[in-house]
């Protein structure tokens, strides 16, 4: 409610207008009964119908009402109206020490009377058990006659007894917006670490704020500062104030003060502001400095003054949310969880669909698998005193990274090996295959737990020093996968996830093993990417909502009831069983910060557009979906795809007619179509009978499925000869990787088809995957990772022959033209490549290749994201926005005091 000049509260007419508060608006008055200014400040109409925020401003009043001293601006009365609550202040004259600071850092002769006023201030309300709070030079007013008034205790809590969240006062100055169940109270660039964190706070976060201001009077500036409220909060945690910018002319005993008042740890923070009023008065006395060590302060290495708060220093990059919630339960919890969103600190987007994060269990270094903006997959390393991550050489097409105990070294997935490298730099060291990783962590032993492979492959263990690999667990009957290993604290268990279902990963099994040759138990049914936390809770992942239930270690076995804690974890629980299926963008650190990143379970919905030569972008289909491995059929009417829906199917879309019509309905995995050559058929990968095998169907979806292979090793189809008697694909091996496969048919349509057996295409140590036909069958293009990354090649089919890399800077999922000699592929950085070729006899030869047009599409890893229409002039794909930094994965959001949050939702008493 705001008033007018002439209005009247009981004897207090309104004179004019002061400005305003975080509870309300302030006004100057006329007191007609003792004949004096006053200042009026009343509660605002958001507060209006707010009983308890009524309550607040009230206690206000009898708080304030007990500080009685010449430094602190006293309190006339409360005046309730009919629709007005309003107190009656002191009005105090003159500029506020913020007004003062504006023209310059404040002589030490003028501003050391000043800090001796506000510390004796802080000193009476600390003997009534009552701190500030928000202590800041816009609340300090300096008369003309040199008295200085320490203003607007409203946030001040009595020191003694529980103070329920109900009760806490509301910010004048900083309430988040959104926040439905609290704040955090007081002025970002004032606050104590403890304060910023959501911890009860007490007279020691009055002194972190005197020394605030202390040092901005005395330098100008101050002491932590960001371009917006977040990147203050992250500066407050994680840096020191620029001691160097403290004028030549502060003796050493006040720069011991300042330190002192300013050290993170509030333990060693200077524990009465009654000291720093002794020391001013010594050095405005001039005294001898034999009482310094009364405030020297200890000052610890960095790692040790910001180990209590963890990772929280990789905050200092601009932040773009923050969420506190300060929860009912306050007095029932040690402390509630604080929120924050923050950007990664590079010019780069988090590794979807894969386990891409990974801390140091000691908070202080944050490892990320992602891609910068050319498209190069690398790791980051991101330290707490840095605001910038920084890119580790040596790491190309690294994922899933781990770190070491020590948190010296970073275990990571890169060319079909498990490597190490130094958290510092320097060359990675080879230390096993792993042609299809789903995993690893490192022991306290120095050896390293990792999933070799996509599919029919338990744990490996290997020295991490390189050396001969040991099988660690073994596959039971139905199991398809181990996968996600966590080594238990001790050392003598390890926890990992069991793929037991063909439906993905929401079906799969939590599994505990004693190590070396204990039993495996199942531990939680029904989730994924479980891992212990040192709060005593097992958290683990279902349908992108993360689950905890508290775990005895020493049983091994949960003891209580599962709930969930944090809903829309960006996490694959899959639907193949292949690709980083049942992994999950969380991590933690041993003192309870969690980090995650934000966003729904797999792949993203999105539409079908047409793209060609010129660049023009057009709709195909509108209705977004979970798309991949789209394949037009011969005559180019209908487009192929698999649609995850819960689970994954084949679905046939006459892109004409709109129509979307479903091939495959079993329970299975089924995914990546491929046309025959006439058109009939498609061919596709399906988890039907266990394992991912070959299979086709007819693709009006009439007659039964018919199996084309049987293995233990996952297959994937690619490509048909034009023959239509030979069906590329590739295989994943535990020996030799992705190898390139031909499967001959024999029989025609009238007589019927009948599979022979798989042969070798291409097998070497290296990961080699999609290999495709010719349009005369002559050649096959393919994808191999010899190079160190994905390169296209060509080798003559069925060979044997020399082999033509048609790609130069990174290359996968090669495309023939049917109607021109050209090579399609996707480079690095999300655009279409093409070069045109010349084949003559067993020679082939391409020239350098273009870009086909300047638009990137949306990459969807694990899947073919495009398809070529027969016409050879434009592809299908989703093509990414104009803006495309809203498609990029470069926020991750801490959960501060995330333990206690367990535990808090977890208790059953």
């Amino acid at each position: 409610m705001s008033l007018t000049p002439g209005t009247r509260l009981g004897p207090y007419e309104v004179t004019g207008t002061l400005g305003s508060g975080g509870m309300g608006e302030v006004y100057r008055a006329r007191d007609t009964r003792l004949d004096r200014d006053v200042a009026v400040k009343i509660v605002s109409e958001t507060f209006a119908h707010d009983q308890e925020r009524l309550a607040r401003f009230q206690r206000e009043a009898k708080t304030l009402a007990a500080l009685n001293h010449p430094n602190i601006g006293g309190i006339y009365g409360l005046e309730e109206a009919a629709d007005v609550t309003a107190l009656v202040l002191e009005l105090v004259e003159g500029p506020t020490l913020a007004d003062r600071i504006a023209h310059g850092p404040i002589a030490l002769d003028e501003a050391l009377p000043i800090a001796r006023q506000i510390a004796e201030a802080l000193e009476a309300a600390h003997e009534h058990g009552i701190i500030h709070r928000d202590l800041k030079p816009a609340n300090i007013k300096v008369r003309g006659d040199g008295t200085v008034k320490v203003l607007d205790f409203g946030l001040a809590k009595v020191l003694e007894g529980d103070v329920p969240a109900a009760d806490m006062s509301m910010s004048p100055t900083l309430s988040v917006a959104g926040t439905r169940m609290g704040v955090i109270l007081g002025t970002a660039a004032y606050m104590a670490p403890e304060q910023a964190r959501g911890k009860t706070v007490d007279r020691r976060a009055d002194i972190w704020a005197f020394g605030c201001v202390l040092y901005e009077m005395l330098t100008g500036r101050g002491a932590f500062h960001g371009d917006d409220v977040s990147v203050t909060l992250a500066a407050v945690m994680m840096k020191e104030p620029d001691w160097g910018a403290l004028p030549a002319t502060v003796p050493s005993g006040l720069r011991r003060l300042l330190r002192s008042c300013l050290e993170k740890d509030p333990k060693r923070r200077l524990q009465a502001i009654g000291d720093a009023r002794l020391e001013i008065e010594r050095l405005l006395s001039g005294a001898p400095g034999e009482g310094d060590t009364a405030v020297i302060a200890v000052t610890l290495p960095l790692w040790r003054r910001v180990l209590p708060w963890g990772v929280a220093g990789v905050l200092g990059a601009a932040f773009v949310t923050v969420l506190v919630l300060w929860a009912p339960w306050r007095n029932a919890a040690p402390s509630a969880p604080v929120r924050l969103e923050t950007a990664i600190g590079a010019d780069a987007s988090i590794v979807n669909l894969t386990a891409s994060l990974a801390v140091s269990a000691d908070g202080s270094t944050l490892a990320f698998a992602a891609q910068n903006s050319q498209g190069a997959q690398e790791l980051y390393v991101r330290r707490l005193d840095e605001l910038r991550a920084t890119p580790l050489t040596g790491t190309a097409g690294a994922r899933n990274p781990f770190f070491s105990p020590d948190g010296q070294w970073i275990g990571f997935f890169a060319d079909g090996k498990v490597k190490r490298i130094a958290v510092t730099g320097g060359a990675a060291v080879t230390l096993a295959d792993a042609a299809d990783d789903r995993g690893g962590a490192w022991a306290e032993d120095g050896s390293i737990i990792f999933q070799p492979a996509t599919a029919g492959s338990g744990l490996l263990r290997v020295s991490s020093a390189g050396g001969t690999t040991a099988v660690l667990t073994d596959l039971e009957a139905g199991q398809f996968t181990h996968r996600w290993p966590q080594v238990l604290p001790g050392g003598n268990a390890i926890m990992y996830t069991a793929h037991t279902s063909v439906t993905g990963f929401d079906d799969a099994v939590v599994v505990v093993q004693p190590i070396p040759d204990g039993a495996p138990r199942v531990v939680q049914r029904g989730g994924y990417y479980g891992r212990y936390l040192p709060s005593g809770h097992l958290v683990y992942m279902h349908k992108g909502t993360l689950f905890a239930v508290p775990f005895d270690l020493q049983l091994l076995a949960p003891t209580g009831q599962a709930v969930p804690v944090i809903e829309g974890v960006r996490a694959y629980s899959g639907g193949s069983g292949g690709g980083s299926a049942g992994s999950a963008q969380v991590a933690w650190t041993d003192d309870g910060v969690a980090i995650y990143v934000a966003g729904q379970d797999g792949p993203d919905e999105s539409p079908f557009q047409w793209i060609d030569r010129t660049g023009n972008v057009t709709m195909l289909r509108v209705t977004p979906t979970a798309w991949g491995n789209p394949q037009f059929s011969p005559d180019g009417r209908r487009l192929a795809i698999d649609i995850r829906t819960g689970q994954t199917d084949v679905f046939v879309y006459e892109w004409a007619r709109d129509t979307l019509t479903r091939v495959t309905f079993d329970a299975a995995e089924d995914m990546k179509p491929i046309w025959t050559p006439d058109g009939r058929r498609l061919a596709f990968r399906s988890s039907r009978d266990g394992n991912f095998n070959l299979y086709w169907q007819r693709a009006d979806g009439s007659g039964d499925v018919q199996r084309l292979t049987e293995s233990q090793n996952l297959q994937t189809p690619t490509s048909w000869h034009p023959s239509g008697k030979f069906l590329a694909f590739y295989e994943t091996r535990q020996t030799t990787g992705q190898d390139l496969m031909v499967l001959p048919l024999e029989g025609d349509e009238t007589s019927g088809w009948k599979p022979g057996k798989p042969t070798v295409f291409l097998s070497t140590p290296f990961n080699e995957i999609e290999p495709i036909f010719s349009p005369d069958g002559r050649w096959i293009a393919y994808q191999s990772q010899e190079s160190g990354r994905f390169e296209v090649y060509v080798r003559p089919f069925p060979g044997p022959g020399g082999r033509w890399q048609v790609s130069t800077d990174g290359g996968i999922n090669p495309v023939w033209s049917r109607t021109r000699p050209e090579i399609f592929y996707a480079n690095s950085d999300n655009r279409l490549m093409v070069t045109s070729y010349r084949a003559e006899g067993d020679v082939f030869a391409t020239d350098k290749p273009q870009v086909w047009v300047d638009r990137r599409f949306i990459l969807r890893p694990g899947f073919i994201s495009f398809a070529l229409h027969p016409d050879g002039g434009r592809f299908a794909l989703a093509a990414a926005p104009d803006n495309e930094s809203a498609l990029r994965q470069d926020k991750l959001v801490f959960v501060f005091n995330f333990f206690d949050e367990l535990r808090r939702l977890t208790r059953t008493n």
